[in-house]
């Protein structure tokens, strides 16, 4: 035997493998492209998802007019409780107590300059035109939104959807179509409360906290506040609950299986809801207020 240990030969890299030089480099080109296809497949997932949405959404705006399919007791009737008067107190509460905290906010700063007694103006004209009707929207969704979707994703996931439509029954219209209709008609009283309450709560902490005349509060309220002030809020609060409607209805009629599934549509169902109330007041507050200023005559169109 030699003293020289026997040498381990170095194994020769196969381009075909991904080892060695060739391999790092073909890596290398390979990763953005698998980044680019990534992307462009999450992109056309999202296309195709809003397309069955617009779809979803016209079949709900054509079942509106079937009105032997909703029109009934036990399931608009129904709706408008559950949408409707199970939201009061909540609501109430909420109102009041924004009207509350602006009041507390706000009225430091007008004493600075000599003008608490505007602002009661302010804060009313806040709540009715803005604050009140995104408030409401958004107790809306939370609360009522959340709960259409999981029991809509219930449905689905139990397979109740597909046994109403091997019956011959529309679900879109039998279950869709009320809760649709029930957002759109109930959150304009819903918005009327919130305002009420948060007018009120603003004017006991300004009046009776801070001691505040109650004359000017009124008078200055009176004067910065229109009716136009008024009907624009709840304009906005009908395009808030058509939104909410259609998003919760659709999470719950498109979730995945599981309750997983129906877990995950409810935390999106309220993510979505929100982020569509938001786009919706960007776009209302330019467009209402382009046409209140045509009605007096300071601007010709809503586009500029």
């Amino acid at each position: 035997m030699s003293g020289t240990s026997p040498t381990t030969p170095t194994p020769t890299p196969d381009p075909g493998t991904g080892t060695g030089a060739g391999g790092v480099a073909l890596g290398v080109l390979i990763a953005p492209l698998t980044l680019l296809v990534a992307l462009g497949h999450d992109l056309l997932e999202r296309v195709l998802g809003f397309g069955r949405f617009a779809r979803f959404a016209g079949a709900t705006f054509v079942g509106v007019l079937d009105a032997k399919a909703w029109l009934r007791r036990d399931r608009l009737a129904r709706q408008l409780y559950l949408v409707g008067t199970t939201s009061l107190p909540v609501l109430a509460i909420t109102g009041a107590f924004i009207g509350m905290i602006l009041a507390f906010e706000g009225y430091r700063q007008f004493q600075t300059i000599g003008q608490e007694s505007r602002l009661g103006g302010v804060i009313n004209l806040s709540l009715v035109k803005q604050i009140g009707p995104v408030l409401a929207a958004v107790m809306l969704a939370g609360r009522v939104g959340c709960s259409l979707t999981a029991e809509l994703g219930t449905m689905r996931v139990t397979e109740q959807l597909d046994a109403m439509r091997a019956m011959g029954s529309d679900p879109v219209r039998v279950l869709v179509v009320p809760r649709f209709l029930a957002c759109i008609l109930v959150i304009p009283a819903l918005t009327v409360l919130s305002n009420l309450c948060g007018v009120l709560g603003g004017f006991l902490i300004t009046t009776r906290f801070y001691d505040a005349d109650q004359l000017l509060y009124w008078r200055y309220s009176e004067q910065f506040i229109q009716w136009f002030d008024v009907l624009s809020g709840l304009v906005k609060s009908v395009f808030y609950g058509a939104g909410i409607g259609l998003v919760a209805c659709w999470k719950g009629f498109s979730c995945k299986p599981g309750a997983e599934g129906v877990g995950e549509a409810t935390t999106d169902s309220f993510v979505t809801s929100f982020v569509t109330i938001i786009l919706m007041s960007l776009v209302l507050v330019k467009v209402l207020n382009d046409i209140d200023y045509m009605i007096s005559g300071g601007v010709d169109s809503v586009f500029r």
